[in-house]
């Protein structure tokens, strides 16, 4: 009996220390955890990483873009921030595919714009916006696991970069496009399978697989392994945050035996025909997977494609 009890505690010591080198992922902490100004230097960091420049979060801005909503709970997460330079800065999660991806991020940039100067006020009081998105699906075709989006106007003819002039303070001022448009970030988490050599990397190493290294010295990542340590969370709040992985798993369950359902029975009828009934069907038993496991109709007909009314008829 004593050497069961002893083995016991070996386990449940094993157990705990498992559990202290395992941290909260980044879109949960980002809902949670990251809103605090007591935490902004772990947000401070990864966004200095992201953007290549020093960056000091000044404010977390709330807006109807950026509140949870039912249809968002297991999906997309968001953050608005305002840094000391006036610049907004959005960064968005996306856990599953989303059609019409590119044109929702374009519609975030415009509204977070829009939302931030008044009627009347002059063009000169727009804020310069960044959009960083980080991705847990595959959105296309590509050999890099992070993307840089910027304007520019080229020349056709001479191929030079067009400066144009401002008002600042009643002094004329050249400034390249690129300085006032948005720019767009894109991180395809799951492209990522290198050895983490730089800060960037390391970075993208957690957002993949959980990982900070003990000797870090990533911007944000340090602070990263002291404030968002699994071990920290009450034992109600881990089981909050255990359905919340569970509940993005199923997700990622159910569409991907959707694809190979449809692939399935498309080859098995060996027409476009059959292949495209075959992808109906494969979305129509995910989403009625979905459903069995409470996912909210919302967030299924983004999900899947299917209309609200095939959703409900399930």
């Amino acid at each position: 009996m004593k050497k069961e009890g002893s083995d016991l505690k070996i386990m449940e010591e094993m157990e705990r220390k498992k559990l202290q080198d395992r941290y909260i992922r980044f879109d949960w902490a980002i809902k949670r955890l990251l809103r605090q100004k007591a935490n902004f230097d772990v947000l401070d960091g990864f966004l200095t990483v992201m953007l290549n420049e020093e960056i000091k979060i000044v404010e977390i801005l709330e807006s109807e873009g950026n509140q949870e909503s039912a249809d968002d709970k297991f999906n997309r997460v968001d953050i608005k921030a305002l840094n000391s330079k006036g610049e907004i800065i959005l960064v968005e999660i996306q856990n599953t595919r989303e059609l019409h991806y590119l044109e929702r991020i374009l519609y975030g940039v415009a509204k977070a714009i829009t939302e931030h100067i008044s009627i009347g006020e002059g063009y000169g009081k727009f804020k310069k916006v960044y959009s960083i998105s980080i991705l847990y699906f595959d959105i296309g075709i590509g050999t890099d696991y992070i993307y840089h989006g910027q304007n520019h106007f080229v020349g056709v003819h001479t191929g030079d970069h067009l400066r144009v002039n401002t008002r600042e303070r009643d002094v004329i001022v050249s400034h390249l496009p690129a300085e006032i448009f948005p720019e767009y970030i894109l991180v395809r988490v799951n492209e990522f399978d290198k050895v983490a050599l730089t800060p960037l990397d390391e970075w993208i190493e957690y957002l993949k697989d959980g990982t900070i290294r003990p000797d870090t010295t990533a911007p944000g990542l340090k602070e990263a392994r002291e404030k968002l340590k699994y071990y920290s969370m009450s034992p109600q709040e881990r089981l909050i945050y255990d359905r919340h992985l569970d509940a993005i798993m199923i997700q990622n369950d159910v569409i991907d035996t959707a694809k190979l359902v449809g692939r399935i029975e498309g080859k098995a009828e060996g027409i476009a025909e059959g292949k495209a009934e075959g992808l109906a069907e494969g979305m129509r038993q995910v989403a009625s997977r979905m459903k069995d496991t409470g996912v909210d109709v919302a967030t299924i007909v983004k999900c899947t494609g299917l209309s609200e009314e095939i959703v409900l008829s399930l």
